[in-house]
């Protein structure tokens, strides 16, 4: 590798982790943790087969899950606009992104409640629970500790999309990769770069992975359990 190069890898190396810290972050974050508690909540409204807001659930999910990121992401930041639905680019991400987590994660908490042995709805509605106290109480901590690993996979997969940002003028590190390309000409330079950034990042998210399950001490049991709904997400 010539001088030149290592100085552009150099030169480029803190605004593209800049833009990282300060765009990719937050926007996973944000959408993640927001995605997250629309995915239980509409995983409990299908198990409980609510009527109306059942087939609501299952419109949306169908829906997300059928269309692609991308299309989301310019159907709301430039087709809306077209009825005077005005979204900056930021929350126009955070809310695809969120709607994106929220569709499949609800799929997730929603084989991870399903996978909880009938016994454990009878014991409780033996004990007097009411079906909300069972859902809390009883059932919903052992699908969330079933849900984890597959939720982590969901997270390390948004860092990676969020590079679909850059099309929505998101300043984060793919679209300021793509602006500094712009300048030095150099787009293998950069995209091996930027693309090295976020394998540093996944590569961290997967160390905490992995010490997260192993502080969940998993059963065999919740261990096929978790392995049956990757594979089904998969």
């Amino acid at each position: 590798m010539d001088a030149r190069a290592i100085e552009i890898l150099t030169e480029s190396f803190w605004p593209i982790l800049k833009a990282g810290i300060s765009y990719t972050i937050p926007l996973t974050l944000i959408a993640f943790v927001l995605g997250t508690l629309l995915a239980v909540v509409v995983a409990v409204i299908r198990v409980s087969r609510v009527p109306v807001l059942n087939k609501l659930c299952e419109l949306y999910v169908w829906i997300i899950r059928g269309t692609p990121l991308l299309v989301q992401l310019f159907l709301v930041f430039f087709g809306l606009p077209k009825v005077g639905i005005v979204i900056e680019p930021m929350p126009a991400g955070i809310l695809v992104f969120s709607l994106s987590i929220g569709a499949y994660s609800s799929e997730i908490f929603r084989a991870a409640i399903l996978s909880i042995p009938k016994g454990q709805w009878e014991a409780a509605m033996s004990l007097g629970m009411s079906y909300p106290q069972q859902l809390i109480r009883i059932i919903l901590p052992q699908a969330v500790k079933i849900s984890v690993p597959p939720l982590f996979n969901s997270f390390i997969a948004l860092v990676k999309d969020t590079s679909l940002a850059a099309n929505i003028t998101i300043p984060e590190m793919f679209l300021t990769t793509q602006r500094i390309t712009a300048r030095n000409y150099e787009p293998l330079l950069m995209y091996i770069e930027v693309g090295f950034i976020y394998l540093i990042f996944c590569t961290i998210l997967n160390y905490v992975q992995k010490k997260t399950e192993d502080k969940l001490m998993l059963t065999p049991h919740e261990k096929k359990k978790i392995k049956e709904i990757t594979d089904s997400q998969g």
